[in-house]
């Protein structure tokens, strides 16, 4: 298969240290190789907008989950500023003191969703909650259906949650089973073997079909609408990720 992202198996803690070594490019201090992301976020956050269409409407609550250090929640603080929507950000204080600080701007330094004050306080009143590219650092740091559970407590009536950039590993192993896949990974690794793809088999601490759907399964019976949907196929690992979308009546 393709190679795999070298930036893995890191949780909250080990974010801290990327945040503060210079000598790392600001995708990389997200977890995240320069070649998947770097000229990519624009049309990363043209996806997000099309998804979470709360953004477009003015003077709304917003909650960025890990929103990290890169061009990408800049976009959306600018939105947010031009918008006059009040924007929280939730990441460890080393990621979050290398944003722009605005009068728009909330910034809360906690393990998300450790931050039972911050719950308290907004619970039932958030129009969108934007968590792209963190669930996987969820699966290391806390519980599934806490963090899930927590996120849709928050959301008020029409509000919107997007779950973005899902590394799910079925998906994966779909997309190299196909024809398209296996080309795709001998022209990126520049060889002639087909990648290796092994149907019915768990793999402990990756999500798999079987995660995402029970996300959804969750997400409804407590009242939401749950959708999974597919990333635009300009994006980089669109044929390997996916979102989700949770909406509250």
């Amino acid at each position: 298969m393709a190679s795999p992202n070298p930036f893995t198996n890191i949780g909250f803690e080990d974010f801290r240290r990327l945040a503060a070594d210079k000598t790392l490019s600001k995708y990389e201090r997200i977890g995240f190789p320069d070649s998947y992301r770097q000229g990519f976020e624009s049309d990363i956050f043209s996806d997000i907008q099309s998804k979470l269409t709360n953004l477009a409407i003015g003077n709304k609550c917003v909650f960025d989950i890990g929103p990290g250090c890169s061009d990408l929640p800049k976009m959306l603080i600018d939105l947010c500023r031009e918008r006059h929507h009040k924007l929280t950000l939730i990441d460890n204080k080393e990621m979050l003191d290398l944003l722009p600080n605005d009068s728009i701007i909330e910034k809360v330094a906690a393990l998300y969703p450790n931050c039972p004050e911050l719950i308290a306080q907004y619970r039932g009143m958030v129009d969108v909650i934007v968590c792209y590219s963190v669930l996987h650092y969820v699966l290391i740091d806390t519980a599934f259906f806490r963090f899930l559970d927590t996120s849709l407590s928050l959301l008020a009536p029409g509000g919107q949650m997007l779950i973005g950039d899902i590394p799910n590993v079925s998906k994966r192993k779909r997309f190299f089973a196909s024809e398209t896949g296996a080309r795709f990974h001998q022209e990126f690794m520049q060889t002639d073997n087909l990648p290796i793809v092994e149907f019915n088999q768990i793999e402990h601490d990756q999500i798999d079909d079987a995660v995402v759907m029970s996300l959804l399964q969750r997400a409804r019976a407590q009242g939401f609408d749950a959708y999974v949907l597919p990333q635009d196929p300009k994006l980089p690992m669109a044929n390997r990720r996916e979102d989700i979308l949770i909406t509250r009546p």
